[in-house]
């Protein structure tokens, strides 16, 4: 497989902040994202994919149990133990659980960890499974050069969303569809292209960095983007998971 050119590459956000409610008693002790998945914790995953795809810079924002992430990830465990490309990757932290008290929910995050990022960067959730997905360059070259404010990949609605969050336009657009319109709905997958622009004024009203720790889900976001024509999508059809119980991480692993 031929890798894109490092030089097109943009940073990326790894969210994994979250509590993990619906995995106790797993996540009593180990946050979610380092739940280990046929050998390897769920994060480790997509820091392999991202560093094999170029990605040069990643943030990782943290909160329940946030300490063990970095302590994982340090050059006596993880990358080092895991993979020999401690070096081409470089890791930094936003720790809301340390600066408020816990998570900021996910555009609150976002915008917290807003400084460390650029202008456009690659998201990607830390608990779902997506081996088969490539952060691929060309596609932020493509994003680069439109218009748009965010790029989602949507997959084929799992069993525990049957339906669906967003809509697909022919022309590859993501839609904000009404309740009662019966076009086919996909699941937003967590990974993304975004701009910075989608966490500043009219789309969103936290303060540059979010200084104050305001929490925010990002869907609102979303939608007033999509009804402006400002969000594309494409279908993701490789393999997938959220893992959000321990049956589901249980299939995983058996």
């Amino acid at each position: 497989m031929t890798l894109p050119d490092p030089l097109v590459q943009v940073p990326a956000l790894v969210l994994a902040a979250g509590r993990g409610e619906r995995m106790r008693p797993l996540t009593d002790t180990t946050p979610k994202p380092l739940l280990q998945v046929q050998g390897r914790p769920l994060l480790q995953w997509h820091l392999q994919a991202l560093a094999d795809a170029g990605v040069s810079r990643v943030v990782i924002n943290t909160a329940w149990l946030g300490a063990q992430i970095p302590a994982y990830f340090s050059n006596e465990n993880g990358l080092q133990r895991l993979w020999d490309k401690r070096d081409k990757l470089s890791i930094s932290y936003s720790h809301e659980g340390v600066d408020f008290g816990g998570a900021l929910e996910t555009a609150g995050g976002i915008a917290r960890a807003l400084p460390q990022l650029g202008p456009v960067f690659w998201l990607a959730a830390g608990d779902v499974f997506a081996p088969d997905f490539v952060f691929d360059g060309a596609a932020v070259q493509t994003f680069a050069a439109s218009d748009h404010l965010a790029h989602l990949w949507l997959v084929p609605n799992p069993a525990h969303n049957l339906r669906g969050d967003f809509g697909l336009s022919r022309e590859g657009l993501a839609l904000n569809l009404s309740a009662d319109d019966p076009a086919p709905r996909y699941t937003y997958s967590t990974l993304a292209l975004l701009r910075a622009e989608l966490f500043a004024a009219p789309w969103c009203d936290i303060p540059a960095g979010n200084p104050g720790g305001v929490k925010a889900p990002l869907a609102p976001l979303l939608r007033r983007a999509m009804d402006a024509g400002r969000v594309s999508a494409a279908l993701y059809t490789g393999r997938w998971t959220d893992v959000g119980t321990p049956e589901r991480l249980a299939e995983l692993n058996r």
